[in-house]
């Protein structure tokens, strides 16, 4: 079965080739940029929102792109049980647009931080995740300012409650702690789904793990994990 992965542009997205690298050209998926005005889905199977500073992440990261033409289509396209991944950008854009729960503040040391990190699988119930082990530690690289994912004492328990944490900050090791938790999210959170599994969002960047020559292949193992799966949703 053939799949179309979409990857969408905005004004300030530049990531979008680093994810259209990716699919195209080492996972050797069909993929095409969705420009953020286009409105028509059709003949698409996946949808991936890339980091970047949308619309120069004015207001708030992600605040403005929520409102742009393409994310109403975007929104009825999860509705219906389509597959979306959010990268950093892609994850704060699907927290304002109300796919997924929780806000974005600051890294608590108030800087951007750019660095290879440690994921540990919390869950491997989801398309993106199946293709893990329950505790295997990913090594991917993160490139934000704005990540500390914050969520309210009982958004989180709902989150733990339906197994919707996929991965957190971790060291090499599987250990999560303070320690690991450079950017001060709650619960060390680095990627979380919806409650009906179809929408992920992360802060690290899988599409900047595909190569040893850039440091780690540990992102093809998310990637692999969806092409296994994504023909059955």
């Amino acid at each position: 079965m053939s799949i179309t992965f979409g990857v969408i542009t905005f004004p300030g997205s530049n990531c979008d080739h680093d994810a259209y690298h990716a699919l195209a050209h080492i996972m050797n998926v069909e993929t095409t940029f969705l420009w953020h005005k286009e409105t028509d889905l059709s003949g698409i199977d996946f949808l991936l929102i890339p980091g970047g500073f949308s619309y120069g992440d004015y207001l708030r990261c992600g605040a403005i792109a929520r409102f742009s033409p393409i994310m109403q289509s975007v929104v009825e396209f999860a509705e219906q049980g389509g597959p979306v991944l959010g990268i950093c950008n892609g994850f704060q854009i699907l927290l304002e647009a109300g796919l997924l729960p929780g806000a974005m503040l600051h890294n608590k040391e108030l800087r951007y931080v750019c660095k290879q990190v440690h994921l540990r699988t919390e869950s491997t119930n989801s398309i993106y995740t199946r293709g893990l082990e329950k505790g295997q530690v990913l090594q991917i690289p993160v490139a934000h300012g704005e990540g500390n994912y914050f969520i309210d004492d009982e958004g989180l328990k709902e989150l733990q409650d339906n197994d919707q944490v996929l991965f957190r900050y971790s060291d090499a090791a599987g250990n999560v702690d303070d320690e690991t938790n450079f950017n001060g999210s709650v619960d060390n959170i680095a990627g979380i789904c919806n409650k009906q599994r179809n929408v992920l969002g992360m802060m690290p960047h899988p599409e900047r793990a595909v190569e040893k020559m850039i440091g780690s292949e540990d992102g093809k193992l998310i990637f692999e994990s969806i092409l296994n799966e994504v023909v059955t949703v």
